[in-house]
């Protein structure tokens, strides 16, 4: 079958197309988030973490490759066990199963890409607990999920409000200080007038 496609694509005139690494994450085809796991997609983290910007996908996915030892696209419970010490959050065996369990969708007792930017759509969202292992993982990432520089990811959508606020505030404060200067510069022209007024009286 592959000698078939070779030889039809040399006659194309041109080689064929590779498919996504088995190791990679962000090309892996699956029928996760597929209800019943009825049909195949290529799973799309931009199409559906929309809320990520691509810099964070890839400093996700960067932490992802780091901890998946075995590199087959998971991070298993003593892959996650390793990562917790590494942060320096290490966990008890029934606190990293509860870790799994929280965003295992599958149950399949292990972490995909997907699941495991699930964390981070939680964390942003405030929906993990202060005291959580998943929160703790967060948190230690070093992943900013909050936006305009504002850290902690709990206050992701409030960062949001804050940047606008901030924003506006800044526009008003420069419009305060143009109106300032015009003012300032208005009373001026008025003295410089008022002088030339009373010269012209002194020398009359």
């Amino acid at each position: 079958m592959a000698a078939a496609a070779e030889e039809l694509a040399g006659r194309r005139g041109r080689a064929p197309e590779p498919g996504p690494g088995p190791g990679s994450p962000l090309g892996r085809v699956g029928n996760e988030g597929s209800p019943g796991g009825g049909g195949r997609r290529v799973f799309s983290p931009a199409g559906e973490f929309r809320e990520f910007s691509r810099r964070q996908l890839r400093d996700m996915e960067r932490l992802f490759r780091q901890y998946d030892a075995g590199k087959d696209g998971f991070i298993d419970l003593m892959e996650l066990k390793l990562m917790m010490e590494k942060l320096g959050a290490p966990q008890t065996h029934l606190g990293l199963k509860n870790m799994i369990k929280e965003v295992d969708e599958d149950l399949d007792s292990k972490l995909s890409f997907r699941e495991f930017l699930l964390i981070f759509r939680k964390a942003a969202a405030g929906e993990l607990q202060e005291d959580s292992g998943l929160h703790a993982l967060a948190r230690l990432s070093e992943i900013d999920v909050s936006t305009e520089g504002v850290k902690g990811a709990k206050n992701f959508f409030e960062a949001k409000v804050q940047a606008i606020h901030d924003a506006s505030r800044f526009e008003e404060e420069i419009k305060a200080e143009q109106e300032e200067k015009k003012k300032q510069a208005e009373e001026l022209k008025q003295r410089k007038a008022a002088f030339k007024e009373l010269q012209s009286t002194f020398k009359q």
